[in-house]
């Protein structure tokens, strides 16, 4: 009996040994176990319910109260705003395939919120500095709000950044090499109306050299652009060798025989026609591989593409003025004693075309612009300035 007392006893020791070390172990569990919950608890709060901003009624934070924070945090939205639709600074570190992407975008509600006054962009497309960049002063003077400037100048040339006075000053893009009837001329073309396109207040864009002058003062320019039904791209079917005669059949069928248009580098565009050109990935690749010298992408490219993606948007016709009647591969090149005001008044009003399916009444300005005007002719057209730029 002694025996059998004891064993009990010894049993009951160890049952309640481990029941309190059960006990003590499913208490560990369930702490560690709420443990991982409050935390989980404590980050998703940290997630959803941010902390307030701190209380700046304190006397400790005068140069900071709550009104002036409030203006403060409500401007630099505006400002992000403003800076958005139009950018201040043309300077900027994307790559061609992200400025492309970003200018491609285009809003699907037509109504701004904001107060938009159409703008005519200016695209400068030169190898170096702007011999004639006095006359283009002259012409911009007093008109600010109406028009951008942007320069696509190639690396290999010395560019001075003109005086802050300037309109030119800080205009520059970033920019690449180019040659002349190369792939890299439509890169440049494309790369200055995609930075255009950032600003929404630019709705016509014009392609303009360093030789090109200003025929007519900016009012009349503005108000003949900005009236525009059409974009101004020549779109010809020209069966000569120099024509059809350089399409390559390797294009097809992405480009036919029968889309094949040629027409001036020197084009104008509204925005409609600016954002099909930046967003095309279909003919630029083909037209990249297979149009190569005697086939020039700058005569064809975007005459073709307009042909097929747009051809109602274009009056078929250039708006900037050049003398091919020497023949061969570049225009006249004029110096400073061709210009009389004979010979301007010829250039402005020496042709009839027509402008806005006006019943049929012919116009007498086709021309806006003219090219190739020596640096020597500067002198001459700041005197004649004044007609130029008179009452049109």
């Amino acid at each position: 009996m002694g025996i059998f007392a004891k064993e009990l006893s010894t049993f009951q020791i160890t049952t309640t040994i481990i029941f309190w070390l059960s006990l003590s172990f499913f208490v560990v569990i369930l702490g560690m176990f709420i443990n991982d919950k409050y935390k989980n608890i404590i980050v998703y709060e940290d997630i959803y319910f941010p902390p307030l901003p701190p209380n700046n009624s304190s006397c400790t934070s005068a140069t900071s109260s709550p009104s002036s924070s409030s203006s403060s945090s409500h401007n630099a939205g505006v400002d992000e705003f403003k800076d958005w639709v139009s950018p201040k600074d043309v300077w900027h570190s994307m790559s061609d395939q992200e400025l492309l992407w970003r200018a491609s975008m285009a809003p699907r509600i037509a109504e701004y919120p904001f107060n938009r006054t159409a703008k005519v962009a200016f695209m400068f497309l030169a190898r170096g500095s702007l011999p004639l960049a006095p006359l283009w002063e002259m012409f911009f003077r007093g008109h600010e709000g109406l028009f951008s400037i942007y320069l696509h100048v190639s690396p290999q040339f010395t560019y001075n950044e003109p005086p802050q006075s300037s309109v030119f000053y800080k205009r520059r893009i970033p920019s690449k090499a180019v040659q002349w009837g190369r792939a890299s001329m439509i890169d440049a073309e494309r790369r200055l109306l995609a930075n255009a396109l950032l600003d929404a207040s630019n709705e016509r864009f014009v392609l303009l050299s360093e030789t090109c002058i200003p025929l007519f003062n900016f009012s009349f320019i503005y108000t003949y652009l900005v009236n525009s039904e059409k974009s101004f791209l020549g779109l010809f079917d020209d069966p000569r060798k120099m024509g059809r005669g350089r399409y390559n059949k390797r294009m097809y069928p992405t480009v036919a025989l029968s889309d094949w248009r040629k027409g001036s580098q020197w084009f104008e565009a509204n925005r409609r026609l600016a954002l099909q050109i930046v967003s095309d990935v279909v003919y630029y690749p083909v037209f990249r591989q297979h149009c190569a010298p005697p086939c020039y992408m700058d005569e064809h490219y975007l005459p073709t593409l307009a042909n097929v993606v747009c051809p109602h948007l274009t009056a078929n016709r250039s708006v900037t003025w050049a003398d091919w009647s020497a023949g061969g591969s570049h225009p006249a090149t004029f110096v400073g004693r061709d210009v009389t005001e004979e010979f301007l008044d010829g250039v402005r009003f020496g042709e009839k075309c027509s402008y806005n399916n006006n019943g049929g009444v012919t116009n007498n300005v086709c021309f806006l612009f003219g090219r190739k005007f020596h640096p020597s002719t500067l002198q001459p057209l700041l005197r004649f300035g004044p007609k130029l730029f008179g009452s049109n």
